[in-house]
């Protein structure tokens, strides 16, 4: 079965196995973890590659804690957990006395996959520091829908944000981008035909 994304997701329906775990069904979560850990390691790993793996253990952990919080009215499962584990970065950056992650001298190449989304290999330079010079917020949203190929309403639920806000702050930051690499506006009936940056446009 194919799940958001193109993603498969062999268990079935995420929100139905997290709803059954929450009602204490345990095999649903093991499903669950299955489903999602390479995911929810991703993010870790572009964020804070040598912390990746203690923080998903955390995040599996405070997931199955906090289960029977999740509403499906409220949005998805997939948009649930990279919250979860949006809360357990911040908390170990908390305790790094840092704001925000810094790639360290572990990171291979820590744009790789921002990088292979662009037409023109000579631009990522540039666009590696207009994203750098965006807000953190901003900054986070795009990289919520680009790398982890959340929709704008699940990267608004991650962040804690109302949805009209992020989609008038992703805007705002498509806009900073363009300007910064001297891109064209959009065009066409989505507005989003501008190949240089991918997702990000």
């Amino acid at each position: 079965m194919s799940g958001p994304h193109g993603a498969s997701d062999e268990h079935g329906d995420s929100e139905a196995q997290l709803t059954r775990s929450a009602r204490g069904d345990t095999g649903a979560f093991t499903h669950l973890v299955r489903a999602h850990s390479s995911a929810l390691h991703g993010y870790f790993a572009r964020r804070m590659p040598a912390a990746a793996e203690d923080l998903l253990s955390e995040t599996w952990l405070q997931a199955f804690a906090a289960r029977r919080t999740f509403d499906p009215a409220r949005g998805s499962a997939r948009g649930w957990l990279f919250g979860v584990a949006h809360n357990v970065l911040a908390q170990q950056l908390r305790r790094a006395g840092r704001k925000e992650p810094a790639p360290g001298p572990d990171v291979t190449d820590p744009w790789q996959v921002v990088d292979q989304r662009l037409d023109a290999a000579a631009m990522a330079p540039a666009l590696r520091r207009a994203l750098a010079e965006l807000p953190t917020e901003e900054r986070e949203l795009l990289l919520l829908i680009s790398w982890e190929q959340l929709t704008p309403t699940e990267a608004a639920a991650v962040v804690g944000i109302p949805a009209g806000t992020a989609r008038s702050r992703l805007h705002r930051a498509r806009g900073r981008l363009r300007d910064r690499l001297a891109l064209p506006r959009p065009t066409g009936p989505a507005g989003r035909n501008l190949t240089a940056t991918g997702d990000l446009a």
